[in-house]
């Protein structure tokens, strides 16, 4: 598995994307995290507790410069380019990511024009990884979360890790599921099983 820093230990970025603390999602990436080697490091934001502005595009206006970013996108910003391995945490909205993942997500085509950060040269290499939960028995209803976050890994010359899911429709569901605990145990370890894709 492809990281910036083969040699080195591995930093894990958690990005907890849901609208409601402790989730079926959190829940399910804390399980799958909980078997990574103690050597590798994690990191956990909640994108809720990070509001981020509206991304601006201004490539078209003024002098269409972008500013290096301030406040919670620096410190999104710095996370994201300190990690071997981005984990997209998010419940299925919608069809697609939730609001504050995207909202960051956005923030990426500034980060990419701000001078000096080489933002997508930099991310090349870095393993993205994604984990969700929905009602539905349907795994194809999340074509577009995956979609989003894998077309996205590719364009930065990512490696794509996999998504793990996860069926809920009450708090706690999720790792009801023992085939649903059992991926998440062996998702990023590489023992992969139903659950995860």
């Amino acid at each position: 598995m492809s990281n910036t820093n083969p040699a080195g230990p591995r930093k894990f970025l958690f990005l907890l994307g849901s609208a409601r603390p402790d989730g079926n999602s959190e829940a399910l990436a804390r399980r799958a995290a909980a078997a990574l080697p103690a050597a590798a490091e994690q990191q956990w934001l909640r994108l809720s507790e990070l509001p981020l502005p509206a991304f601006e595009d201004v490539r078209h206006t003024g002098s269409g410069r972008y500013e290096p970013p301030t406040g919670n996108a620096r410190l999104l910003l710095d996370a994201t380019l300190g990690a071997t391995d981005l984990v997209v945490v998010s419940p299925l909205y919608w069809y697609s990511v939730s609001a504050p993942v995207k909202l960051y997500l956005d923030h990426w085509s500034g980060w990419m024009r701000v001078p000096g950060v080489d933002f997508k040269q930099r991310m090349a290499g870095r393993t993205m990884w994604a984990v969700s939960t929905f009602s539905s028995t349907d795994p194809t209803l999340a074509d577009p979360l995956v979609g989003t976050l894998r077309n996205t890994a590719d364009y930065l010359g990512m490696p794509w890790g996999g998504t793990l899911f996860g069926n809920s429709t009450a708090p706690g569901q999720a790792l009801a599921d023992p085939e649903t605990v059992r991926a998440a145990d062996g998702f990023f370890t590489g023992a992969r099983t139903r659950g995860a894709a």
